[in-house]
């Protein structure tokens, strides 16, 4: 649902603002689970 969410709009992004954006969803998922 996030990625889904995200993906339209980091297509509009320079790739490396996308890439440090997924970085950022992953810890806080991860964050949010553990």
């Amino acid at each position: 649902i996030v990625s889904g969410f995200i993906e339209p709009i980091t297509e509009e992004l320079p790739i490396e603002y996308a890439v440090e954006l997924n970085r950022l969803i992953e810890l806080e998922m991860e964050g949010s689970l553990g």
